[in-house]
């Protein structure tokens, strides 16, 4: 319980710092004065310093942080209050904490791919072999998939053009020959002998191949199909009747294309091919699935380099931040349910940073706590944008009014509207801490994801 508060109090107290910290550098470079900058809220605890004009303080309540700048919430016009500023400046003060937030987001998500990252791997099937390559010289034909080399498993990036390192990997069988590839052709697995010991890039340089076997059963439920068909944990799905898994042919899409029919799984255990009859349930019990089985993609940790993970860094901000602006026509179209769109309040996020720090902690990999920060920053970027009163995009909006009817809001009618606003967003955070609190614990099986 204290790893799970103080972690809490330390994430949100960053995110939260950098946020009004982007606030403070840009209202000042607009002319417009901060009055104190606090870390935490009040009551004061002590003054820390002044500097060019701003408090700067610490506070009893260790959440987070405030600028305020002068004459923020009333109708003070003078030299140097926010309302006297431009409106660009303004706007641009307002931006400021949520761009923080975006920006530190990408960095968090960046260093998360550079300390080592669950990357979905796949086997690779040959399409094509160049002459001479090394690929043509250890005999490999098309159709053939590689499954290890020289005793370890052959493994290939499953995302197209994402170039990862291997973070680490487990020996290989003091018995096993470096200069060996183990395929399987035809159904049947054979060994092939190398020139010389070599990595599965140096192998398939040369050769052209598409990836396979990259999505396999994570967990089987009791009496489901799956559990009466012999399916169990670890299995890796090759193909549904004819047609291979892959990124274009996901599996949970070609077995409910083929519900209520019996189908022939094929799949790889222990190095060697299964063909397993299963019908997948046309109406399965809710959560379930149509054969009762959780599937994940095969992975292995690794890491990217720095100018390609602060790439990634920048896509998966925006794809985060994409998935939360379709979340209220995904729940209208009813793709996810409201319970999986559940909002979380301080109790509920303390949680999943308490179970994210353990598992840093339990593994000795940063990826759980630079993830799920990255998350939150995101997360903070977008909530403060919300056009809504007391938000900084309730105040983008009054500027916005501004803009169109030619002149502004009463300033103090703008801080009432703020106020009231405010309290209702606090009964709104009240409401969803008691959410978090009767409902279960929330935890995300970070050990599943990293492969622990």
């Amino acid at each position: 319980m204290l790893t799970t508060i103080l972690s809490f109090i330390v994430v949100l107290g960053i995110l939260v710092f950098f946020h009004e910290l982007g606030h403070y550098l840009v209202a000042r470079r607009n002319g417009i004065e901060v009055e104190e900058f606090g870390m935490g809220y009040p009551p004061r605890l002590v003054k820390l310093f002044t500097y060019d004009g701003t408090v700067f303080t610490l506070n009893a309540l260790p959440f987070g942080g405030f600028a305020r700048m002068k004459g923020e919430d009333a109708g003070d016009m003078s030299p140097g209050s926010f309302n006297a500023a431009s409106r660009g400046g303004r706007a641009a003060t307002l931006l400021a904490g949520p761009a923080m937030n975006a920006l530190i987001a990408i960095l968090l998500f960046a260093a998360s791919f550079m300390a080592g990252f669950p990357a979905m791997v796949a086997h690779p099937q040959i399409t094509s072999v160049e002459p001479g390559s090394a690929a043509a010289r250890a005999g490999l034909e098309p159709n053939d998939i590689v499954l290890e080399i020289g005793g370890q498993p052959a493994l290939v990036s499953a995302i197209p053009n994402l170039p990862f390192t291997v973070l680490h990997r487990n020996e290989a069988p003091v018995d096993a020959d470096p200069t060996s590839l183990v395929v399987s052709r035809g159904n049947e697995l054979m060994t092939l002998p190398l020139d010389e010991p070599m990595s599965i890039k140096d192998l398939l340089r040369g050769a052209d191949y598409t990836t396979v076997l990259g999505t396999q059963i994570t967990a089987v439920e009791p009496d489901s199909p799956a559990d009466a068909s012999g399916i169990q944990p670890g299995d890796l799905v090759y193909a549904v009747d004819d047609a291979v898994v892959g990124e274009s042919n996901p599996l949970n899409v070609l077995i409910k294309a083929r519900a209520g029919s019996e189908v022939n799984l094929t799949v790889l255990r222990d190095g060697g091919w299964l063909t397993i009859p299963i019908t997948p349930r046309a109406d399965p019990p809710p959560g379930q699935g149509a054969m009762g089985v959780q599937i994940g993609p095969q992975t292995t940790l690794a890491t990217l380099s720095p100018l390609r993970a602060l790439w990634e860094g920048v896509t998966s901000t925006f794809q985060y931040v994409w998935l939360v602006l379709q979340l209220p026509v995904m729940l209208i179209m009813g793709s996810i349910s409201p319970s999986e769109a559940q909002l979380s309040g301080p109790v509920g996020i303390a949680q999943m940073v308490g179970g994210a720090v353990s598992a840093t902690r339990d593994t000795g990999l940063w990826y759980p706590i630079l993830r799920l920060s990255a998350i939150l920053s995101a997360a903070l970027a977008i909530t403060n944008l919300l056009p809504l009163p007391a938000l900084d995009g309730g105040r983008l909006m009054f500027i916005a009014i501004e803009t169109v009817r030619g002149r502004r809001v009463d300033p103090e009618r703008e801080g009432l509207v703020h106020m009231i606003g405010f309290m209702v967003l606090l009964g709104l955070l009240a409401l969803v801490t008691v959410q978090d609190i009767r409902r279960a614990p929330q935890a995300i099986d970070w050990l599943s994801i990293l492969g622990q």
